[in-house]
């Protein structure tokens, strides 16, 4: 009894480091995947938890498959991730697939043909849509939203970083 105690308490412990600090070192991480990185979420249901562990409590679930997150931090087999409105919480690692998506943010967007800002309107999104990220050039980013592929700017969306390169 007193083991399993020490062990949960253990346990707790590294949760409440985890959230505190945010990410572990390299070794208790245990691996060379680069932090932090754009993903998406791999299921319709994923449970967003409070540590690392299926033992910690359910704080969100999300009920969208390829919902775009960022992972912040892992523990053995569970990342801590973070979705484009701040909220973070740890998923099991087969929950996330490498898939890029990202939502459009601020007020509706307009997609164009071309990465050019007098390019020939494609389609408008509204915030919130979810779209495949096909690939970046300077300010620029080529999505795909419902069958709708155009050029948006890269500042219109969360789910890339300013400077990251998407071939």
């Amino acid at each position: 009894m007193a083991r399993r105690w020490v062990r949960e308490l253990a346990g707790a412990a590294l949760a409440t480091l985890i959230s505190h600090f945010g990410t572990l070192p390299a070794c208790a991480a245990g691996g060379a995947e680069s932090l932090p990185r754009f993903a998406a979420l791999h299921a319709d249901k994923v449970n967003l938890r409070a540590g690392p562990g299926d033992r910690y409590p359910i704080e969100w679930v999300y009920l969208r498959k390829n919902w775009p997150v960022e992972v912040v931090a892992k523990f053995d087999h569970w990342r801590r991730v973070r979705d484009w409105e701040g909220t973070e919480g740890w998923v099991h690692e087969k929950m996330i697939t490498s898939r890029r998506e990202v939502i459009i943010t601020g007020s509706t967007r307009a997609l164009r043909q071309s990465p050019d800002p007098r390019a020939p309107l494609v389609a408008r999104a509204e915030p919130g849509v979810v779209a495949q990220l096909q690939e970046c050039r300077g300010d620029w980013c080529r999505i795909d939203a419902h069958d709708m592929t155009g050029w948006v700017q890269r500042s219109e969306i969360w789910g890339v970083s300013p400077t990251e390169s998407i071939p």
